[in-house]
Order: C-alpha cells, then structure tokens, then sequence
C-alpha cells in the first residue's frame, strides 16, 4: 500500500507521518485490496484538519475530519475509513456483483465541435474553470448507489451493466434516489 501525504499551512513531523502510516497499514487487514492511500494534512482557523482518500480496485473511500489535535482529527477521519471498508467488505460478502474495470469511453465527435471561438480576454462567469477525468466503472444502479454514498457526492456517473448505456444517479431532496437514463 502506498501512502503520500500532503500538507497545507502546517509541517508534519516525520514522527506524526510514521505513526499514521502505521495506524493505516492496520486497515489491510480488514481488506488488502487498497492499493493507495492519500493524506491530506492542514490547518485553518485553529482547527487541524486531515483527509483520508483510498482507492481500492476502483472503489474510492473518503474520511475527513478536524480537531484542535492532529491526533484526534486522524483518528476520527481513519474511523470513517474503517466503517466505509467494512460496509464494503460486508455487501462483497453479502452480494455478487459484475467486476469493474476501467473503460475508454469516447462517444464519436470529432474533437473540433465544441471548438472555442472566443477571444481569450473574453471570459464570462459560466467559463469552466475545472475538468475532471475519471475512469466510468460498469455497474448496476445499486451499486452506483453505494459508491456515491461513499463518496459523499450528490451524484454519480456510470455505465449500467444491464443497459450499457450511460446513466446518473442522484440523491432526491425528499431523501430517495433518481436514476437518469438516456432517451433513444
């Protein structure tokens, strides 16, 4: 398992990084699949704050928290870690599923239509001003369910193992959930 550490308005002693490798090594045995662990340490407003992302075959879990103790916030944030792992492990237990693999997805347009005809000095506020990329996993609506309950998003992009059409699922204000699937 590799572990990298970031830092923001604070130093972390070498001491402090090699007990929370150590704390985090312990989460393979509940599940030696995690292949990397990032952790981002900061500071703000009196509080120390500590982000926790692992990645594990594909399935990305997410712990953060914050105390006065830099200690106490790790502990906390590996503690959501640790509930996101077994909750995983349980369900893989419990359910088969359809393995998931990373897909090239390109959807034939040529590269030049949504060209950009503005002058750079022309900018607005509706500008995008980040892309992400990721990889789209294959799985049932349930599935992608678990995984953005995981990450703590409000929506989830996938590729439906039934369909093989591309579908979003989101979290409804009245509590539930909304699937949204592509119209032929």
């Amino acid at each position: 398992m590799d572990v990298r550490f970031f830092t923001r308005n604070i130093e972390a002693t070498d001491e402090q990084k090699d007990f929370m490798e150590e704390k985090l090594s312990k989460i393979e045995k509940f599940f030696n699949k995690i292949s990397d662990v990032q952790v981002v340490l900061s500071f703000k407003r009196g509080m120390n704050i500590v982000e926790i992302t692992a990645s594990a075959n594909g399935l990305v879990m997410r712990g953060e928290d914050h105390s006065p103790d830099m200690r106490k916030a790790f502990d906390k944030a590996l503690k959501n870690i640790e509930r996101q792992v077994k909750r995983h492990k349980d369900y893989l237990k419990d359910h088969t599923h359809i393995r998931t693999r990373d897909l090239d997805i390109s959807f034939g347009l040529p590269s030049d239509i949504f060209g950009d005809k503005r002058d750079s000095d022309d900018v607005s506020p509706t500008d995008i001003v980040k892309v992400k990329r990721f990889p789209v996993a294959t799985m049932l609506p349930a599935e992608a369910t678990r995984q953005m309950d995981l990450l703590g998003h409000s929506f989830f992009l996938f590729r439906n193992g039934d369909s093989g059409n591309f579908n979003v699922v989101y979290k409804r204000n009245d509590g539930g959930y909304g699937l949204l699937e592509p119209q032929d």
